[in-house]
């Protein structure tokens, strides 16, 4: 069921959260209201994104290393930067304590050039293989991995 195309609909998804996050953070710099909502904004994405990154590590990436050895170098590349983009959103819910834009900023700014750098590595490496899965499973129910919004 086309897995790996579903995970780049899901990479294009948290990337519109985080530039909705981006724009909400510049138009308070640049003389706007301060975003009443920012703080739950960003709660939101980080945890949409731990999700997707610890369903990947338990589920996606462990059926890819089982199915296609070749790819557990790659793998375990994914699950450092992982780590890494853990590490910047516990710094970014620490700013957010403090409401100091230009950090939060910074930090959110840090946050999308790793998370960029991830994507494309990720899309890179392990589309095709995503894509020729056969998992059942995630047939009947959508994996967390591939999870947007709430859900």
């Amino acid at each position: 069921m086309a897995f790996g195309n579903q995970l780049i609909e899901v990479h294009l998804w948290l990337r519109e959260q985080l530039d909705a996050l981006r724009e909400d953070v510049d138009a308070y710099l640049e003389g706007g209201v301060r975003p009443r909502e920012l703080r739950a904004h960003c709660l939101t994405f980080c945890s949409a994104l731990e999700r997707h990154h610890n369903g990947e590590d338990g589920g996606a990436f462990v059926v890819l290393g089982e199915r296609y050895p070749e790819l557990r170098p790659v793998l375990e590349e994914l699950r450092r930067d992982h780590r890494l983009v853990e590490e910047s959103l516990q710094r970014l819910e620490q700013v957010l304590e403090a409401m100091d834009p230009v950090t939060v900023r910074s930090e959110l700014d840090g946050l999308a050039a790793l998370m960029e750098t991830h994507f494309v590595y990720e899309e890179k490496r392990i589309v095709q293989a995503l894509n020729e899965l056969d998992v059942p499973g995630w047939d009947a129910a959508t994996p967390e991995f591939l999870a947007a919004g709430d859900g």
